[in-house]
């Protein structure tokens, strides 16, 4: 049995707000349930995004650091399309030394750290083929 692909599943307070959001950076809805909506799937290209609704009161759990990280072939041109959207919370490029990608982040309404970065490797990184992921 072949594994195909992974989605990462965001708790959100608002689902509806979190659509516009994810529609504004590129991503298409592909469903929403409930109404208002409590789960809803987009997807840009190959990456595919769930926004589940948060079952508990209180402030949505945030990872440590990224809730994803997308790779992208020209992450420059993506942050400069992102610019353009006026987002409140973008970040600069990061050009680290350590893991050979540059990168930017995105944080969505709920805090929901989404890096898009671009493998300067030869070799493509973990999941990556040899067609994608690389600039």
């Amino acid at each position: 049995m072949a594994t195909l692909r992974s989605m990462p599943v965001l708790q959100v307070s608002d689902v509806a707000r979190s659509l516009v959001f994810y529609e504004r950076l590129g991503f298409t809805s592909h469903g929403a349930w409930g109404d208002p909506p409590l789960f809803a799937i987009v997807q840009r290209g190959d990456v595919t995004l769930a926004l589940d609704k948060a079952r508990q009161d209180g402030p949505i759990p945030l990872n440590q650091w990224w809730a994803a990280y997308i790779y992208v072939d020209d992450a420059k041109a993506l942050r400069d399309e992102f610019a353009a959207l006026d987002l409140p919370q973008l970040t600069e490029m990061h050009f680290p030394d350590d893991y050979g990608c540059i990168d930017f982040d995105v944080v969505d309404p709920d805090g929901h750290r989404i890096a898009f970065g671009q493998s300067l490797h030869p070799v493509p990184g973990p999941g990556l083929d040899a067609d994608r992921g690389r600039g």
